[in-house]
């Protein structure tokens, strides 16, 4: 074997640099200053504790940092406390614990008539060549919610308090929600405010300590600020960073064909699925396909070079099973409030049923793609290879006896999750669907915050829109979006309570799936064809006696208003933009429809939408 001399082996790694620079200079656009806004935010409350001594709350956590101006010299020291939480009443914790953060900054001086920035002091982990790194401009910042000031010796009177936020370019009017139901509200505004304020690094990551994007972080967080805003630019963004950065979960690969194909469907933009349809058949990981069509990422088939492939930097990179996260007390060696964590027990099998309900769902949605590209030999061989995973699935990791779904190929554990991705997915033959989801009810909220994006969907694809909303609105249990805000988060946590995952952090973007399932299933507003040229509107409203909701399109602003009249006649107005027809898909029976004052069809199950307003009555039995 030839030896390289030190000089050509620095260069050659030199080189490699560049290269790798190189390439993902062509694939993400890297954003600028210009792509974000900055806010100086006023605080709500400023309250004396002390002498000298004052407690700030701005009312919301943002990512930035604290100005002060002061209209008079202050020369000797100030202390400036940031923090997201609260030890007690007008007081920051200085030890909150996981990753929810605190920081002290001391001033030698406060200037007069001058904005003093407060620098921060970096974080190791989240400043590591990994992480997504920020524009020089923005300086170091963190998030938080309240401020401290201690030793001031001018009035107060004397200095304007601001929270300098940080975030991406958005449009606050652009989504909306309102309900008859005050805590589906207080949950809806919890997660728009998630999306907006993780927005700072212009691409989707998953929450401050790391600064990465993961690609099921991302697609939820996607799905999300599709939601309540028609900005694209940062999914696209994220999208193709995922093209050279792929992660190690087996299911969060398969979430990269997702992404890519709910991007065309609100953008309507063929440029990404064009330019790297060859990539996302690999990520389809078909390639570990088995005789019957099932894949295991314990194939043999998923050597070095299938994974160089697949866009691994190293190729011995352990690419394995994650189904929830955390695993279990016994994989993570933390201390959890239970041992089994977020998987609900599931047996991780070779053949597992949470992998290949996500492989189906590549196969089917990849077929959609090859439609759309015009690739007609590829459409018939995806939609060959997804009737036959669904079949294959059905026959070996279904237990009849039971009606419902195993963890896996020789296992006999029937965990949650092994049964909401079926059923988000539409693998369920249509005579299963009541007991999968009646044994899915008896699961509670037995998954993670990532996981209850999909319990939630295959609720709803069951027509189960009580219990869903049950969930969406649970204020008892420590597992919910209600006890987020109750132990004081103004964004989404990254798990249910700190005590489910000991190191996690007050603003992941994952935990918001109330925020896209609330328009996409409850409203029931998606793309019926790509690029939102027309939608379909799909309400499931439960028990709401009333709803108002505006979603963002390409082509404008779709407006719902939804109300119970006292004759328990439901009423709705529609009012599409300009260039968007649809269609209202009624769920359930009814005994009358009125579409426009005219008296329609008892048999119709949908009915055509129009640009301009809509007015739809709707009587049940």
């Amino acid at each position: 074997m030839k030896i390289l001399s030190k000089s050509k082996f620095y260069l050659l790694q030199f080189i490699l640099l560049l290269s790798c620079t190189w390439v993902q200079a062509q694939i993400t656009d890297v954003p600028t200053e210009k792509d974000f806004e900055t806010e100086l935010i006023k605080a709500q409350r400023v309250i004396k504790v002390g002498e000298g001594h004052y407690f700030i709350d701005f009312g919301k956590a943002y990512f930035g940092t604290v100005v002060l101006h002061s209209k008079q010299l202050q020369s000797d020291s100030l202390i400036v406390r940031l923090g997201e939480k609260l030890a007690a009443s007008n007081q920051i914790d200085r030890k909150p614990g996981g990753t929810i953060r605190y920081q002290q900054v001391k001033l030698d001086q406060l200037q007069a008539n001058e904005d003093v920035v407060v620098a921060l002091r970096p974080d190791k982990r989240n400043t590591k060549p990994v992480a997504i790194h920020l524009p020089e401009s923005f300086g170091v910042i963190m998030p938080f919610r309240y401020c401290e000031l201690e030793n001031l010796q001018i009035p107060i009177e004397e200095i304007e308090i601001s929270q300098k936020a940080f975030y991406y370019q958005f449009n606050d009017e652009a989504g909306t929600f309102t309900s008859s139901d005050t805590v589906l509200n207080a949950v809806w505004d919890l997660c728009k405010h998630t999306i907006k304020a993780t927005s700072f690094t212009g691409y989707y990551v998953d929450g401050d300590r790391e600064r990465i994007p993961y690609e099921a972080d991302a697609y939820i967080n996607q799905l999300s600020h599709y939601a309540c805003d028609n900005v694209y630019s940062l999914a696209q963004r994220s999208n193709e960073y995922f093209i050279q950065h792929p992660t190690w979960p087996t299911e969060w690969l398969l979430h990269t064909v997702m992404l890519f194909y709910q991007d065309y469907m609100y953008t309507g933009d063929l440029k990404l699925l064009e330019k790297y349809y060859d990539v996302l058949k690999i990520r389809t990981l078909m390639d570990l396909e088995r005789e019957d069509g099932l894949i295991s990422s314990k194939s043999p088939k998923l050597n070095a070079e299938l994974k160089t492939k697949l866009g691994f930097k190293n190729p011995n990179t352990n690419v394995r099973d994650i189904v929830d996260w955390p695993a279990g007390q016994k994989d993570t060696g933390w201390k959890l409030a239970t041992k089994e964590g977020e998987r609900d027990g599931y047996e991780m099998v070779k053949i597992n049923t949470v992998v290949n309900s996500f492989y189906y769902y590549n196969m089917h949605l990849m077929a959609e793609i090859a439609g759309y590209l015009g690739k007609t030999d590829d459409v018939e061989f995806f939609q060959q290879k997804a009737e036959n995973v669904k079949k294959v699935i059905n026959e070996k990791l279904f237990d009849k006896e039971r009606g419902i779904y195993v963890d896996g190929e020789g296992s006999t554990h029937a965990a949650l999750h092994a049964n909401m991705l079926p059923l988000a997915f539409d693998i369920v033959p249509e005579e299963y669907k009541k007991s999968v989801a009646e044994f899915i009810k008896t699961r509670g909220m037995a998954c993670s915050v990532y996981g209850a994006q999909y319990l939630l969907e295959g609720l709803y694809n069951a027509n189960e829109s009580e219990y869903a909303l049950q969930l969406i609105t649970e204020t008892e249990s420590d597992r919910s979006w209600w006890n987020m805000i109750k132990v004081g988060s103004t964004m989404a946590m990254e798990a249910w309570d700190m005590k489910y995952k000991p190191n996690s952090d007050w603003n992941h973007a994952w935990g918001t799936a109330p925020l896209n399932i609330i328009t996409r299933y409850m409203w029931g507003v998606t793309p019926k064809t790509p690029g939102f040229t027309s939608v379909q509107i799909k309400p499931q409203l439960s028990d709401l006696n009333s709803s108002e909701i505006k979603v963002p399109s390409k082509h404008g602003i779709i407006e719902g208003k939804y109300s119970l009249t006292t004759e328990e006649e439901e009423r709705y107005e529609i009012k599409l933009p300009k260039n968007m027809d649809g269609e209202f898909v009624i769920v359930g029976s009814k005994t009358e429809v009125r579409l426009n004052n005219r008296l329609m069809n008892c048999d119709v199950k949908a009915v055509k939408l129009k640009e301009g307003m809509n007015i739809l009555l709707i009587k049940r039995d």
